[in-house]
This record gives C-alpha cells, sequence and structure tokens, in this order.
C-alpha cells in the first residue's frame, strides 16, 4: 500500500473513533509513556494535537512531563520557510490556532534543536521496523533530520503497526512507538 493509500485509510480509522475513545486511548498511551526508558532526560519536545483530526490528545502526556518538572518545547511552523521553531513551554505562553488547527506559541524562548533529548513525534500510521506516515508536508521529517543521533525519536498512536511501509529517502524512524495496550521497540 502506497503512503497515499495509507494516508485515507488511518483518517478513516481515526474517524470512527469518539472523542471520549481519543481521550480513553490518551490517557492509556501517556501511562504507557511511563515504562519507556526516557525519564533521565530534561528536554521532551512534544506536539499539541490538532483538534478536528482526531489526534493524540497529548495533554495528558503534559502532565506527565510537568509532574516530573521536564522542560517542555513545542513546534510552531515556519509557513514561509517549511521549517519548524521550538518553543519553550511555560505557564505564561499564549498559544494561537493556526490555520492548519495547529496550536502553537505566539511567541517565546526558541530552544536549540541541539538541545532536545526526546520528541514525540505525531503519526498517522508506523510499520513494524519504526517508518512513519505524517499527513506529507514533510515538516517532521525535516525537523529530525537535524536533530542529534543520540535523541529518541516516539511515536504516539491509537493502532497496531502496518506490516511494512516503503519508506523514502527523508523518512527518519522512530525509535518507540506506544498505543493503548503496547509499546513497540525499533532498531
Amino acid at each position: 500500500m502506497n503512503k497515499q493509500a495509507i494516508r485515507l485509510k488511518y483518517k478513516s480509522k481515526r474517524a470512527h473513533i469518539t472523542v471520549k475513545q481519543r481521550d480513553e486511548f490518551s490517557i492509556k498511551i501517556a501511562n504507557n509513556c511511563l515504562s519507556l526508558p526516557i525519564w533521565e532526560f530534561s528536554n521532551y519536545h512534544i506536539f499539541l494535537p490538532i483538534v478536528n483530526k482526531l489526534e493524540v490528545n497529548t495533554e495528558f502526556l503534559l502532565h506527565v512531563l510537568h509532574g516530573k518538572d521536564k522542560s517542555i518545547v513545542v513546534p510552531k511552523v515556519l509557513p514561509k520557510t517549511s521549517e519548524m521553531s521550538h518553543i519553550l513551554l511555560q505557564d505564561n505562553t499564549s498559544l494561537n490556532v493556526s490555520k492548519y488547527g495547529v496550536p502553537e506559541p505566539a511567541a517565546g524562548v526558541e530552544i536549540m534543536i541541539s538541545q532536545l533529548d526526546v520528541i514525540f513525534v505525531p503519526l498517522l500510521a508506523y510499520d513494524r521496523i519504526g517508518n512513519r506516515v505524517g499527513y506529507g508536508k514533510g515538516y517532521y521529517d525535516r525537523f529530525l533530520a537535524k536533530c542529534e543521533a543520540k535523541t529518541i525519536f516516539i511515536g504516539l498512536s491509537f493502532f497496531t503497526p502496518e506490516a511494512v511501509i516503503t519508506p523514502e529517502e527523508t523518512d527518519i524512524p522512530l525509535n518507540f512507538c506506544v498505543t493503548p495496550h503496547n509499546i513497540y521497540t525499533f532498531k
């Protein structure tokens, strides 16, 4: 199955999840993240969900990160460059919803990519060896390609992996993917 077909399949699967189920699954995902070997680090990058796309609700994982006194960084898309900046999420950080429905910081302290230890990655689908399919704009692939070799990439998904997703040259694989029922380890 090609990436476009996979995108359509998983958008349809998400459309059949109720808001209540999304939140229940998201709580389980946040709880499962507690079993990952990642908690000795300091700087955690996390996406804020696009509500109308029924993405994993990362609010629950944000509570875990706050409770563990971690520095939390969120992305801000720079549309003219097709890149993202990475802003420290603080109590006074004001969020705006972009034209694509993405909650983003209006302004704030920018954090260098080299400072990030763990990145929670949005996705539509992934396979048994950590290849992922996003929305197809490449923002995360460009971002992940600039990260340090030691940086840990964690996908969050409601679903089990596909058998095989043929990666493109620019695709960056995950180290883990966390679902409501399992943690998948890659590499």
